[in-house]
């Protein structure tokens, strides 16, 4: 019986690469030196989020939570993530996004869908809802195998009653924590190869003939 679906968010859930580059692309800016220095090691998921934020607030200084929000309303949900949700519901399983995404987002996106648990990174924030510049990292870019066996004990749930979904490497520690492993719109062939399964076309309700399989 499939109990559990952890879901990737960014380029899974949504139709956008990257949360956190939707909100780079609304100031027309990016982050490009920030993303160099973590892949290569010199700086931490904690330090990657100060540094996104301090090039948002160049251009908002006053940055807040409800701007973010409103910047973050634009991004579409992915073409049969509804369908994917919903059948998953009625088989009696539960959903979560699990992402190393924005969780404004996240929040949202589950709002829209009706998922019932949400794990992504967010920001700390003053009395009044502004930026303060720290994250709170909950879902490490490499650390999602861990954070999903976290959630699996939470639950009482085991790999084997597990199905994940994602796109790319980030998602391949998912892959290790479940039955299934859902690659959509693989990234690379990493990813594909991770995967025990493939969807290759811009619909996520897929997944569920895929999912059927194992009951």
């Amino acid at each position: 019986m499939l109990k559990l679906v952890p879901i990737d968010m960014d380029g899974t859930l949504v139709d956008v690469e990257s949360s956190w580059a939707a909100v780079h692309h609304y100031f027309q800016d990016h982050n490009a030196d920030g993303l160099r220095d973590f892949l290569a090691g010199r700086i931490d998921d904690h330090e990657f989020i100060r540094s996104d934020v301090r090039i948002w607030r160049r251009h908002a200084p006053e940055l807040s939570v409800e701007d973010l929000e409103r910047i973050l309303a634009a991004v579409p949900v992915m073409p049969g993530a509804k369908r994917l949700v919903d059948g998953l519901h009625a088989a009696g399983a539960r959903t979560a996004i699990l992402s190393g995404g924005i969780d404004l987002l996240a929040h949202r996106v589950a709002r829209e869908l009706g998922i019932d648990l949400v794990l992504a990174n967010g920001f700390r924030v003053t009395a009044d809802g502004r930026l303060t510049g720290e994250g709170i990292v909950r879902v490490p870019i490499y650390g999602k195998e861990k954070v999903l066996e976290g959630l699996q004990h939470q639950l009482g749930v085991s790999p084997a009653e597990t199905a994940s979904i994602g796109n790319s490497e980030i998602d391949i520690g998912m892959f290790r924590r479940s039955k299934v492993g859902v690659a959509f719109l693989p990234a690379d062939d990493a990813v594909r190869a991770a995967a025990t399964r493939v969807i290759t076309e811009k619909d996520l309700g897929q997944a569920l003939a895929l999912l059927g399989d194992f009951p």
